[in-house]
């Protein structure tokens, strides 16, 4: 997988902090389930001076039930509301079964998996926050034979810790991020004992 950067216009490669280029090289690490498969986007070029953005598909049995996108912010000035230099910005969004809307816990269990995820792969972070949003969409006259359908959009931001050098490593947010997706598409926890590992595509593999 090849990440994406992007800079301040004019600021080549060589310009940019060790930091931030030692941060987006730790993407490449992350560790994917089989089903996502994780790609190169661009970057917003405005939100910050610097930064790096994936997006990912998941895909069980040909179809894709879910897609999101991580982006990895840099302000070497620091930002107040960040409370750091650092930021990652994700969203999710999924399938899922039309009766679970109704469930007016579900936005409290949509933010709880991407709490989870963030703990289970040791992404050190502070400063969470975000939205998780329901929708039901109902077809109507020549599309009325497609019936309703509903979707969860998982969107957050937060703070990833530093190392002693300065630098977060980003694979553990990048596995959370991609372990959120999954569990709002509805696919089981990966058994015990399996690991991913990384192709050359960006997208993982299971070993055992």
């Amino acid at each position: 997988m090849v990440v994406r950067q992007e800079t301040r216009p004019g600021a080549g490669a060589d310009a940019q902090p060790p930091e931030f280029r030692q941060a987006v090289a730790s993407m490449q690490g992350a560790r994917l389930r089989p089903e996502v498969l994780c790609e190169q986007m661009p970057a917003p070029q405005r939100i910050a001076p610097y930064a790096s953005a994936l997006s990912a598909d998941v895909t069980v049995d040909g179809t894709d039930v879910g897609t999101g996108r991580i982006i990895v912010l840099h302000d070497p000035d620091g930002n107040d509301a960040w409370e750091g230099t650092f930021r990652c910005v994700a969203y999710a969004r999924a399938d899922i079964d039309v009766d679970l809307v109704a469930d007016p816990m579900l936005p409290e269990v949509g933010w709880s998996w991407l709490a989870e995820a963030l703990e289970s792969h040791g992404a050190a972070h502070l400063a969470a926050s975000g939205t998780v949003t329901t929708v039901t969409t109902e077809s109507f006259g020549g599309m009325a034979e497609e019936g309703r359908t509903a979707q969860i959009e998982v969107r957050a931001s937060w703070t990833p810790a530093l190392g002693d050098d300065g630098a977060p490593d980003l694979a553990p947010h990048v596995e959370a991020w991609g372990e959120l997706l999954c569990t709002a598409a509805g696919l089981p926890p990966v058994p015990d004992g399996v690991t991913m590992m990384p192709s050359r595509r960006g997208q993982r593999g299971p070993t055992r």
